[in-house]
């Protein structure tokens, strides 16, 4: 890889030399880039985007399987995962901040280490970006034809599909405000929910009462089943990386407001992660687990049941299913989008998909073939929901371990940086928290993963054989 050093030639983002987007595109072009993409998203808009991918009621629909791993102890693996996946927020809020560009993980590790790692840190997590539309999708449509068996599961696949495609085709103002009203229709599912299983409790319902047992039951608690429950649980966690592909469509350019949503995404998805699973599981009282499948799949919806009523339990279903179909795979839509953009741009896919609207200023050729992608798997792998989240699992976490290796080498042995709590410690924990996390996955998820990875492999040996590359410049 030929690689340039270079200042940066305008001023700092935000700080005067004309408007803020100059600023930005100024930044952007020290880069070796032109800026295409439209700069609108403030700090609210990355948070919210952020919060959408993550989906705040994402719990409801793996509650069951997270219970039966921890003993019942749901809250305390989702505030493991939070103090797991808050080093790797800071590794991203790092590298952000180094390297405005989209792309995500692929952008930092191609110019924290070098291109063909980078490459294979994009090809790792294009697995996780490719199947999740698919897996929201096909998981939106077995929790619909739950409640209507005559609609074939299908053709809400091909419905979520063309739906998802036609808003991020409008452009990035319009996923940006039907974000803000996904998020707040979540919110208030997720409020009746909490509110009425508070009052659930307090009158005794099914026994419950108020105790700290589903936050930590130190007589079942082991290493072991913390990390088995919370290999499940981090599937919650995947998507604040998403943030890091709009890099260059934020506002003023302002190279510190991805980190910063980041951050705020994830503290506060995990604060409500937290608090909805403390509450359900008081709802069970004395319960480590949940038999069979149908008990499994369904607990969080029984638990509604308990707490409200039928209705409650209608409502809840109801949400998850639209909001894991339209919601999130909106933004998981988006998210892949870029990252084929970026990727493409740099001539590590096809050129095609690097093609940008001239007015709606969007991917779009990147958006259409991530709704081909979708809708040919979704159709393929309906009903296959665990085949499909561990492979999600295996793309993302791959990359979070090349993402600390990448700010390690870039800060610390490429800058000498003395931070060492940031660009030593944080990036150490996060490797071996994400390390533990990935070698007690699924069996099968590391070998379609490795699979995957050796795809990527010769796809590199091509380009070398062809003498393709990209020259990614460096900002110091």
């Amino acid at each position: 890889m030929t690689t340039a050093h270079s200042k940066p030639a305008g001023p700092e983002p935000g700080k005067g030399g004309g408007s803020g987007e100059a600023d930005g595109e100024e930044v952007l072009r020290s880069f070796g880039y032109a800026q295409e993409l439209k700069r609108s998203l403030g700090l609210t808009d990355l948070a919210v985007y952020g919060l959408v991918m993550m989906l705040p009621i994402a719990p409801f629909t793996i509650f069951g399987a997270v219970f039966n791993e921890s003993k019942g102890m749901v809250a305390l693996t989702y505030l493991i995962g939070l103090v797991a996946m808050l080093f790797t927020a800071l590794s991203y809020r790092e590298m952000s901040r180094a390297f405005p560009v989209a792309g995500s993980v692929y952008s930092y590790a191609g110019r924290g280490i070098n291109d063909k790692v980078g490459f294979l840190a994009g090809w790792a997590i294009l697995l996780d970006y490719l199947l999740v539309p698919t897996l929201l999708y096909v998981m939106s449509a077995a929790a619909l034809n739950s409640l209507m068996p005559s609609v074939p599961q299908w053709c809400w696949v091909v419905m979520f599909v063309l739906v998802n495609t036609t808003i991020n085709l409008m452009g990035i103002d319009s996923t940006a405000r039907l974000n803000r009203l996904f998020l707040l229709a979540e919110l208030v599912v997720l409020a009746l929910f909490v509110g009425f299983s508070l009052a659930a409790v307090a009158e005794g319902e099914n026994g419950a009462r108020f105790s700290f047992d589903p936050m930590l039951n130190p007589d079942l608690l082991t290493p072991g089943l913390i990390f088995g429950a919370l290999s499940i649980a981090v599937l919650s966690f995947l998507g604040f990386d998403g943030i890091s592909t709009l890099s260059e469509e934020v506002r003023d350019g302002d190279r510190r407001l991805v980190g910063r949503a980041t951050l705020v995404a994830l503290c506060v998805v995990a604060v409500l992660f937290v608090t909805q699973t403390w509450v359900a599981a008081l709802l069970v009282p004395g319960r480590t687990g949940f038999a069979g499948d149908d008990a499994t799949n369904s607990a969080f919806y029984d638990i509604a049941w308990i707490a409200g009523g039928g209705w409650l339990k209608q409502t809840t279903a109801v949400a998850a299913a639209l909001a894991t179909g339209v919601a999130n795979s909106l933004v998981a839509q988006a998210a892949t989008s870029r990252l084929l953009f970026s990727m493409a741009r740099d001539r590590k896919l096809p050129a095609f998909l690097a093609r940008v609207h001239p007015v709606r200023r969007t991917p779009e050729r990147a958006i259409l073939f991530v709704a081909a992608v979708s809708l040919a798997l979704g159709l393929t792998f309906t009903g296959q929901i665990s085949l499909l989240s561990q492979l999600v699992n295996f793309g993302a976490l791959f990359s979070f371990l090349v993402l600390h290796v990448a700010v390690f080498v870039h800060f610390r042995l490429r800058h000498r940086s003395t931070r060492w709590h940031l660009h030593v410690l944080a990036p150490a924990l996060g490797l071996a928290i994400i390390g533990t996390v990935l070698w007690n996955a699924d069996a099968d998820a590391k070998t379609g993963g490795l699979a995957w990875l050796a795809i990527g492999v010769l796809v590199l040996v091509f380009f070398r054989l062809t003498g393709r590359g990209a020259n990614l410049t460096l900002e110091d």
